[in-house]
């Protein structure tokens, strides 16, 4: 049988685009269809903008450091609209990048929904269908809000880059990283935040020390958490929204969001149709090579909630590639990612968190906490983590926790090591950068507990 293509991408995110690309330049002839914006959630709604917006909400504490270091300097209010406008200029700029990529590497795209018909055909919203030797699934994820009475009036983070104005105030409900990443992005930009988790702490499976740090640090920040709280309802109310909450408070906030979870974007995608199987979630299941029980049919990225990130999506997208297109099966390594929270302070990590490593071995944990050089200098309080849990029979770094001012950076180089296998002798070899913070890693001399 002649296909249209060798390959359909559905889905123009990070993952997509990728894919898309590296078959093309192979020589694959190759299309893709997105419905939305080309750049997924990372460039147009998630990763980008977000990291744009933790920037803009440093400012405050750069400029009154800047004063206690003996600078002259007067911050005027923040101008949200003129900081949106440009934002959304960059993620237009980012847009068009994306799109480039595909058309400069000869790749067809649709703008357009598409959905399976069978295992090689696809279906796309002006009812035209498209052939293809092989189907790859990248359609990512959503934010979904809980079934509670009033949650219609609530944001999702996909709103945040649009509002008009700037509330005064904000509820967020929810524990998990997008949840305490807006947080510290709305109070650093003057927002009034309240923050309702239903657990006993945030970010729950990180590492209970450095999680319990970021905790601290955010409600030493002006972050009013509520932890083992959750909402009940909203209704609308003069100046926004009246929450009522589990332990029986009420009060008006002038937005409410929900970071409570996502879902992967398997709605209407024809997948039953074709005979591709979805887990209980919704999510696409795939074997080690990203492929679905029909073996034309592949699927990568938060479609298949695997490992939720960006890079991991891309990963996938170039391990895809090499197993259907350059005869090199090659499965996807998801073991030891680096990964960061853009709180203030960020929290980078890598492996295992010091209760799963208890839970797999014995091990020690070597840890430091100090308030850093240019903090102590300021008079701030703010204080870091450095964090190395150690195999006690192999001597292996099996986990690395770093809260600070530019851990996602530091957890990226340390992230090489651990990967490599170093171990705690290696790091003990390494000579100290100073005066740095992140020299703690590599001059940790006894552990501060064993287990």
């Amino acid at each position: 049988m002649t296909f249209d293509y060798d390959l359909f991408v559905i889905g123009g995110g990070s993952g997509g685009v990728r894919a898309a690309r590296v078959a093309a330049q192979g020589g694959a002839r190759v299309a893709l269809a997105e419905e939305d914006r080309y750049g997924g959630t990372c460039v147009i709604r998630g990763c980008v903008p977000k990291k744009l917006m933790v920037f803009a909400s440093e400012y405050p504490g750069a400029i009154a450091d800047a004063q206690a270091y003996g600078w002259t300097v007067h911050a005027g209010g923040f101008d949200w609209l003129a900081f949106r406008d440009k934002l959304h200029a960059e993620l237009d700029r980012l847009e068009n990048v994306y799109r480039g990529i595909l058309k400069t590497n000869g790749v067809e795209s649709f703008d357009a929904r598409a959905k399976l018909v069978d295992p090689h055909t696809v279906e796309l919203s002006d009812g035209s269908r498209k052939t293809a030797r092989h189907i790859l699934i990248a359609t990512g994820g959503r934010p979904v809000k809980p079934d509670l009475p009033g949650a219609e009036h609530a944001i999702t983070s996909n709103d945040i880059f649009h509002l008009e104005t700037l509330p005064k105030s904000m509820l967020i409900i929810g524990g998990g990283y997008i949840a305490c990443e807006f947080a510290c992005i709305l109070n650093g930009l003057g927002v009034r935040v309240t923050q309702f988790y239903r657990g006993a702490q945030i970010l729950r499976g990180f590492d209970e020390e450095a999680r319990g740090l970021v905790s601290e640090e955010m409600i030493q920040s002006g972050i009013n958490l509520h932890l083992g709280t959750n909402i009940e309802n909203m209704v609308e109310d003069e100046g926004g929204y009246r929450v009522t909450s589990t332990n029986g408070s009420e009060e008006v906030f002038e937005k409410v969001m929900f970071a409570t979870g996502r879902a992967p974007n398997t709605e209407d995608l024809g997948l039953e149709a074709a005979g591709v199987k979805t887990g209980r979630g919704g999510e696409i299941l795939v074997d080690e090579y990203s492929q679905t029980g029909v073996p034309s049919v592949y699927a990568i990225g938060d479609v298949t909630d695997r490992v939720n990130l960006t890079p991991v999506a891309i990963r996938e997208g170039m391990a895809f590639v090499e197993t259907v297109f350059n005869g090199n099966p090659t499965p996807v390594d998801h073991d030891l990612i680096p990964t960061a929270i853009f709180t203030q302070p960020e929290m980078g990590t890598v492996g295992l968190s010091e209760e799963a490593a208890r839970e797999q071995e014995p091990v020690e944990v070597y840890s430091t906490s100090f308030r850093p050089m240019q903090s102590a200098f300021a008079d701030r309080p703010d204080r870091v983590l450095m964090k190395l849990i150690v195999s006690k029979a192999t001597r292996k770094v099996l986990g690395c926790h770093i809260v600070a001012p530019g851990a996602g950076e530091m957890i990226q180089l340390a992230g090489i090591a651990v990967k490599m296998g170093a171990t705690k002798e290696d790091f003990d070899r390494t000579v100290a950068v100073h005066p740095t913070m992140s020299e703690e890693l590599v001059t940790l001399k006894t552990p501060v507990r064993a287990g």
